[in-house]
């Protein structure tokens, strides 16, 4: 939204849509039978990111949401090294090491070159393909793909689908 703009409950699902795009995975901590929360957690399902859920007293209408999400599979959450055993594989590293390879040369940048741009472009058409195969098969690391798939949606050409697959719209 503009600068200025005056928030509306309206606009929160569409913030937080590029939320749960950006990130691996969304926690949530505390959210009622009719949440905003429980709306931003469907969206990152729909995006293929994790759901994590804190428990919270059956007796406290504000756990009803995150409880609803434990019994619907959401992973549950009760210390950080629970959403550290999930996200660890997804990044293919330990998340304690420094951000430089072994040689101390500092990792390659996720700001995608023009040739990855139009390799992972020319992958993509109608038809939804998965950011798993676009990585294989761009030969790009995981990070330039979401870029240039955050640049393509930002752009509105891109259309996510479940599961994780994408397509040009």
């Amino acid at each position: 939204m503009p600068l200025g703009w005056e928030p509306r409950g309206r606009d929160f699902p569409r913030r937080n849509r590029l939320i749960s795009g950006l990130a691996l995975g969304v926690v949530i901590v505390e959210a009622a039978r009719r949440s905003g929360s429980l709306i931003t957690a469907r969206m990152a399902l729909e995006q293929g990111r994790e759901v994590f859920a804190v428990p919270g007293s059956p007796l406290d209408p504000r756990a009803e949401g995150t409880n609803g999400l434990l019994k619907q599979g959401a992973t549950l959450v009760t210390e950080v090294a629970d959403v550290l055993a999930v996200i660890r594989p997804i990044l293919g590293q330990r998340i304690e090491q420094p951000a430089q390879e072994p040689d101390g040369v500092p990792p390659a940048s996720a700001e995608p070159g023009s040739d990855e741009r139009d390799r992972i472009l020319g992958l993509l058409g109608p038809a939804p393909v998965s950011i798993d195969d676009l990585v294989r098969l761009s030969q790009s690391s995981p990070a330039v793909v979401r870029t240039v798939l955050l640049e393509l949606e930002i752009a509105g050409r891109l259309e996510r689908h479940g599961g994780g697959l994408v397509s040009l719209m």
